[in-house]
């Protein structure tokens, strides 16, 4: 389920409590005062058996007796009642429950889900606080207090966390336009509440609380749709989990669920933070701020000591300083006593009349280095901080009125009772208030991570400079053997054979099972090096080297005839139930020069595989220097993972050491993506190290383990893969072997040449009004969609040019999906516009959508025509003339029409 039902919920007319109460402390009286004294318009009422009057109000024994079904029932019963109650509630109309009770079972929780289920009747809990609707002044909760209404949304799973966040919004008089406590979340989850929220106008921000996340599929694809329509703002508590420390492997051992949902939340586009007030912080400065062009801050103060806290800050958390022009050191010289600093941070003095604060902050904001502004006051008896207050909205309005420019303005009026009605001022401004510089300058940080998460959003991927090729087929007779076998872990030959066969570089190895046998493979290998390595191999041991498992630098045969020997005793002693199959003998790769690196995948139970990058080598724990993302990457969100990492500061290059190839080794984090993506039975695999420098990469060692026997299937993609499977070739009379296949992000390059061969009255058909928008923005919306529910194919010439495009944007139910077809203008009438659309509709039926729908202009008689023809119903659209609606019944497989 998703949104369906959910406006019952968020938008009712008429509320039922059951379980309403006159015992004073009970939570029936509490809900039920809470409910008559919110403000609430529509119709209230109460169902208890055991009385005939609540609160002054009639109470009725029964749903079923009340005059007319409630829109939303609030229930506060013992457990055993649910399940009768609920679908007693379904039967007669209403749509929405919210579950206060707690203590709930499994087994009562599961028949709660049953007896909704036949009414799609949505449950919120149970064992939740309630719900809070402050704009319908309806207060469904036992809360201590009403939150004022305003436009942030807030949904949290500890009913506790809500009531603290509800008492710390209102002492600074911030407003909600939702409160939603989910509690244990049965049925009505994140997911549900981000796809609702997403297109909801009342909200500007969205605050989650979210202790776990369920249906991550669901919550990635939400997330990302809120994401792009407003700040969803995110904290996370557990950031320090130790469950990791019985990891087999490196990567798993660096691998964490909030590793996890780090990567998860900064693909989909949200801003997390540490803290109740950072939450808060971030609400008011990505509410009240215009976007920063970068992370350049100046300082305004009338206090040095500020000043320098703030600057300090700064640095702390990345920001910079802004390198004020000389033209600005100038004009504020111009303007400012003698002893002023000279410099950033601007200090005007502890005297600063309003004028000077007024005169100096125009002349920061009309800085080409200045990126934003934070400006400081600290209470003197010589200058009025009111007055001071007022002078900075009055330089804004300034900038304003000469149509300049905007740059976020934070202020920081310190104290207490001095500052308070300065405060009250900026608030009224729009403009974003702290107590302390840090608390300003963090505001300030959070805002440019928000938007560098949305312009990595709208980043065009750089395209691979080769396919990728790669043997599937062999890397799964690889795995295959091995299941077969009944061994879970590939030998590292067998590992490296896998990833050979994606195209990525690996050290050849050797297997011998016997110390001669390390003999004859080194006498091998040494013909065309001049020392190898000699490894044990055991399906017990994960790090061969904590082991004595490991010889480098072994000049001749028989110096890897007596390492083995040597190698056996020692390992034996060190670790004496470990199975012992063999050595592996390898080629001793001497790069010097090289940087050790570690790339990996691990598998995390709530959102799949994650894949790791970082510094590699034995001591890769200590360090602990790695970045995690969600597959499927592409180049560009493999590089971004690479510049997470402090290693990848030495990969830039630094004084005689030249850079290293880091697009090589980003190509190898999308093929190992590649390599995950197309084989489920893979739990993990550990590549350490990854050799990289100047000239290239190269794989020394690799471990990939499988799923045991009768082991659940592994966790899906959070993030739907790139659907491979629906590329086509087809040929056309007059237009030759085409490809028709899904959009990718990197396809963004070809809309602007397809779109200026398209004619201003067929676009106009396409987008209902003359398309005029050619940004980088609009193109990036058009090629980076969302699988799980979207789908766009493109038709390409041979050549590589854009020739057609047809789309669906499905419904969060994902029942019905609108459709769209565009075909360069110059080639209409020749069929390929038919021929996409039956690869969409293929699609739609695979996928399980009950129909495609979609608008057109009444005077677009050729799209009309093929909707006929391809058994689309086409009906007047009740209002406007102007459009006619065209409906295919999916479930339908009628022949076309003649």
């Amino acid at each position: 389920m998703t949104i369906r039902n959910l406006d019952a919920l968020l938008e009712p007319g008429s509320v039922a409590l059951i379980g309403a109460s006159d015992t004073p402390g009970s939570i029936g009286a509490i809900v039920a005062k809470n409910l008559l004294t919110g403000g609430f318009k529509g119709n209230v009422s109460f169902v208890n058996p055991r009385h005939d009057e609540v609160a002054g109000r009639p109470c009725f024994p029964s749903a079923a007796a009340l005059p007319a079904p409630a829109d939303l029932a609030i229930i506060a019963t013992p457990p055993e009642t649910l399940p009768g109650l609920i679908s007693e509630l379904g039967g007669s109309g209403t749509r929405a429950c919210v579950i206060i009770t707690a203590g709930i079972s499994p087994e009562i929780r599961q028949q709660c889900l049953e007896a909704a289920k036949p009414t799609c009747l949505r449950l919120l809990g149970p064992n939740c606080l309630g719900l809070i609707l402050p704009s319908l002044g309806l207060n469904g909760s036992f809360a201590h207090l009403m939150p004022r209404s305003g436009d942030l949304a807030l949904i949290s799973q500890s009913g506790a966390l809500v009531t603290a966040m509800i008492d710390w919004a209102a002492a600074r008089e911030i407003g909600f336009s939702h409160v939603v406590s989910l509690g244990d979340m049965a049925d009505v989850d994140f997911g549900d509440l981000l796809d609702y929220l997403a297109a909801d106008r009342s909200s500007r921000a969205i605050l989650l609380y979210a202790e776990q996340i369920t249906h991550a599929p669901k919550f990635m694809s939400a997330a990302r749709r809120a994401a792009r329509t407003k700040p969803v703002i995110v904290l996370k508590p557990g950031r320090h989990s130790t469950s990791a420390a019985a990891a087999r492997s490196h990567t798993g051992a660096l691998s964490g669920s909030d590793s996890a949902y780090n990567a998860a939340f900064k693909r989909a586009g949200l801003l997390r933070v540490g803290t109740l007030e950072e939450m808060f912080f971030a609400a008011e400065v990505l509410h009240f701020s215009p976007k920063a062009s970068g992370r350049r801050l100046a300082i305004l103060t009338n206090g040095g000591g500020a000043g320098v806290l703030a600057a300090d800050r700064l640095a702390d958390l990345g920001g910079d300083l802004a390198p004020l022009s000389p033209q600005t050191l100038a004009s504020l010289s111009a303007v400012l006593p003698q002893s002023w600093s000279g410099g950033n941070p601007v200090d005007i003095i502890g005297d600063a009349p309003a004028a000077r604060y007024e005169a100096a902050l125009s002349i920061l904001l009309n800085d080409p280095n200045t990126d934003a502004v934070l400006v400081m006051n600290c209470p003197t008896a010589l200058a009025p901080s009111d007055l001071a207050a007022q002078a900075v909205i009055k330089a804004i309005e300034g900038q304003k009125a000469l149509g300049l420019p905007l740059k976020p303005v934070l202020t920081n009026w310190l104290g207490a009772r001095a500052a308070d009605s300065s405060r009250q001022l900026f608030m009224r401004a729009d403009l974003p208030g702290f107590s302390t510089p840090e608390e300003a300058v963090t505001g300030f940080m959070q805002l440019i991570r928000y938007e560098a998460g949305q312009k990595q959003l709208m980043e065009t991927p750089t395209a691979l400079p080769l396919k990728m090729n790669f043997d599937a087929n062999a890397a799964q007779t690889i795995i295959n053997k091995t299941l077969e076998a009944g061994r879970t872990l590939l030998t590292e030959a067998e590992a490296k054979d896998v990833l050979r066969a994606y195209g990525i570089p690996v050290a050849e190895t050797i297997n011998a099972k016997t110390p001669d046998g390390a003999f004859a493979a080194a006498t091998e290998i040494l013909t065309a090096t001049k020392a190898c390595v000699l490894k044990i191999v055991s399906p017990d041991i994960s790090h061969k080297s904590d082991v004595g498992g490991v010889r480098l630098g072994l000049r001749t045969a028989d110096e890897a005839r007596e390492a083995a020997w040597s190698m056996l005793t020692e390992v034996k002693r060190n670790c004496p139930g470990a199975r012992i199959t063999g050595f592996a003998v390898e080629p001793m790769i001497d790069k010097r020069e090289a940087y050790e690196l570690i790339i990996g995948m691990s598998e995390d139970k709530t959102f799949g595989p994650v894949i790791l990058f970082g510094a590699g080598g034995t001591s890769v724990e200590v360090v602990k220097d790695t970045a995690h993302a969600l597959p499927p990457l592409n180049l560009k969100l493999a590089q971004e993972m690479i510049a997470e990492t402090r290693v990848s500061r030495l990969l830039a290059g630094f004084r005689n050491r030249p850079p290293a190839r880091t697009d090589d080794v980003a190509e190898i984090l999308v093929r190992v993506s590649s390599l995950v993506a197309n084989h489920p039975e893979i739990r993990e695999i550990d590549i350490n190290p990854v050799l990289t420098d100047h000239l290239g990469c190269i794989a020394l060692d690799a471990r990939i383990g499988l799923q045991e026997a009768h082991a659940p299937a592994r966790t899906p993609f959070a993030v739907r893969p790139y659907p491979e499977k629906w590329r086509r070739k087809i040929i056309m009379p007059e237009l030759g072997t085409l490809t028709m296949r899904p959009v990718l992000p990197e396809d963004e390059p070809l809309y602007q040449p397809f779109f200026s061969r398209m004619t201003a009255e067929d676009l106009r058909m396409r987008f209902f009004a003359p398309s005029k928008d050619r940004s980088h923005k609009f193109f990036a919306r058009l090629t980076q969609i969302d699988y799980a529910r979207e789908m766009a194919f493109v038709a390409l010439a041979s050549s590589g040019e854009l020739l057609g495009v047809v789309r669906l944007v499905a419904d969060p139910d994902y029942k019905s999906a609108e459709f769209a077809v565009l075909v360069r203008s110059d080639l209409k009438g020749r069929g390929l516009g038919w021929q996409m659309m039956q690869l969409l509709i293929e699609y739609a039926r695979a996928e399980g959508l009950a129909e495609l729908t979609g608008d057109v202009l009444s005077q677009n008689s050729t799209m009309l025509s093929m909707c006929r023809t391809l058994g689309f119903r086409i009906d007047l659209v009740p209002g406007d003339a102007s459009i006619r609606r065209a409906t295919l019944d999916l479930r339908k497989r009628a022949g076309l029409a003649a």
